[in-house]
Order: structure tokens, then C-alpha cells, then sequence
């Protein structure tokens, strides 16, 4: 997610000063806060339908069979999911608050931070939503597995292939 906005330079750039492309710092910023957008849109869409699923819950005529232990999982999920939202929407406020004071630079690398923090709260949300689905539908020790297998395939996918990326494919100066 805009990782390069925490990096002063770019992959594959020829010497230490160069950027890889022909902008100045205030067009990087505001290339970088347009994809930052795009992916913000995706991540928001998905925190809101889940979120949303888990509102509703609570007035499912099921819910009152559920036993300590799950409703403890579903206040958790639903109080995390509720920090994901806000934390994925928070670059759109930390940007509306600080408009016009020329440090869209500094703006893009905070909402860029927010952004990652969000994701990883996002899997967590998910992982919790999952344990307490599985929980309802299988049997707990089989519920627990699939919710381990899923959430090492987020960590996967979320994390440790970006890490591979960033490693294998950046360019040192």
C-alpha cells in the first residue's frame, strides 16, 4: 500500500537522489494519496459488508443459543471490526483535517501507516468472525484448524509475500 511513500527513493532507480520518475515531491504525494485511495476503496468495501454481517447478527433469533464463549467472540469481532472501519477510514479524515497545510507528504506516509494497520486488523476481524461461524457450525477443535488454516493464508497473502516482494524485486541504490 503505497509503500514507496515511506522510501526515499524507487525500486530500480540509478542513483541514490534519483526517484524513478520525472515529479516533484508534491506530484508524488499526490500520486501516491490517489492510489492510496484505490486501495483504501477495496479494503473499505470489504470491512464494511463484513462489519455489516456482523451487526446484524445479534438480532438473529440464533444468537440467543449461543454460549458465553462465542458471544465473548462476537463482542470482540464486533468491537474490532468497528476499530478496522475506523482506522481504514481514518487517512480520508486525517486528510480533510490537514488539507491546504502543504504536507501531503507527510499526510500520504501517516495514512499509508493507518492503511497497514487497518489491513492487519481487517485479518484479525476475520479471523474472529470465522472462529465464531466455524464455532456454530463444526465441531470447536475442527472450527479452531480451519480458522488457523485461514488466517496463515492471510498472513500469507497480507504480509509475507509483500515481504517476499519488497525483498526480491527492490533495486538497492
Amino acid at each position: 500500500m503505497a509503500e514507496d511513500a515511506e522510501r526515499s527513493g524507487r525500486p530500480g532507480a540509478g542513483s541514490a537522489s534519483r526517484q524513478g520518475r520525472d515529479e516533484s515531491a508534491e506530484e508524488r504525494a499526490d500520486r501516491m494519496w490517489v492510489e492510496l485511495l484505490q486501495e483504501l476503496r477495496v479494503a473499505q468495501t470489504g470491512v464494511q459488508i463484513l462489519f455489516g454481517a456482523l451487526l446484524i447478527a445479534v438480532f438473529q433469533p440464533v444468537f440467543t443459543d449461543l454460549g458465553g464463549t462465542d458471544r465473548a467472540i462476537y463482542v470482540a469481532a464486533v468491537a474490532l471490526g468497528a476499530a478496522t472501519v475506523g482506522t481504514l477510514i481514518g487517512p480520508v479524515a486525517l486528510h480533510r483535517m490537514v488539507a491546504g497545510r502543504h504536507i501531503k507528504p507527510q499526510t500520504v506516509v501517516l495514512a499509508s501507516r493507518m492503511a497497514k494497520i487497518g489491513v492487519i486488523m481487517l485479518a484479525a476481524t476475520l479471523a474472529l468472525t470465522l472462529l465464531l461461524l466455524l464455532r456454530v457450525a463444526l465441531d470447536d477443535t475442527l472450527a479452531l484448524w480451519l480458522t488457523t488454516a485461514v488466517t496463515a493464508w492471510l498472513v500469507s497473502l497480507w504480509l509475507l509475500l509483500p515481504i517476499w516482494a519488497r525483498r526480491h524485486y527492490t533495486s538497492r541504490p
